[in-house]
């Protein structure tokens, strides 16, 4: 049997949609301003992420502090992101952790903030590729058939764990 951990990225900028998203960018960027300042310079401040990253390699850790501002609003889903369907169209995505990376930001234009989110879910029984579709099942062990879920392969959801 073939064990498999499946991804889902969304991007958040200025022009998101969606109330959470919404939510997410502002606090995000709040909190970028404040963390920024233990690793840029007062004498020649870079106001761009890219440039203080390039200029002090320690900035990396921004990607993970800025990221706790949107701990509490990954907390409100509850383990399903909802924006992804399954082919029944049921929003059911289900993760067990997520990874925020600052895309670009600007410390003088909130407008040039940019961050993604990548959704982790459990590990996943991969039963088959049918049509362009994941057919998995949560259910790791089974002596007799699977309940299974089934998610069409579609822009910003991949496989980043396999095991054979």
């Amino acid at each position: 049997m073939t064990k498999i951990r499946l991804a889902y990225r969304i991007v958040i900028d200025n022009s998101s949609t969606f109330v959470w998203d919404k939510y997410v960018f502002e606090d995000t960027y709040k909190e970028y301003l404040i963390q920024q300042q233990l690793f840029n310079s007062k004498e020649n401040p870079k106001t761009t992420f890219r440039e203080l990253l390039s200029e002090n390699e320690k900035a990396y850790q921004l990607h993970f502090l800025t990221g706790m501002a949107a701990n509490d609003y990954v907390a409100q889903l509850k383990g399903h992101f909802h924006r992804v369907t399954d082919v029944l169209g049921n929003h059911f995505f289900p993760f067990t952790n997520y990874e925020l990376d600052i895309i670009n930001t600007d410390i003088t234009d909130s407008k040039k903030h940019k961050i993604g989110i990548t959704f982790y879910s459990p590990m996943l029984l991969l039963l088959d590729i049918i049509n362009n579709r994941y057919l998995v099942s949560t259910e790791l062990e089974k002596d007799n058939g699977f309940s299974i879920l089934e998610f069409a392969q579609q822009p910003n959801l991949a496989i980043c764990y396999y095991e054979k």
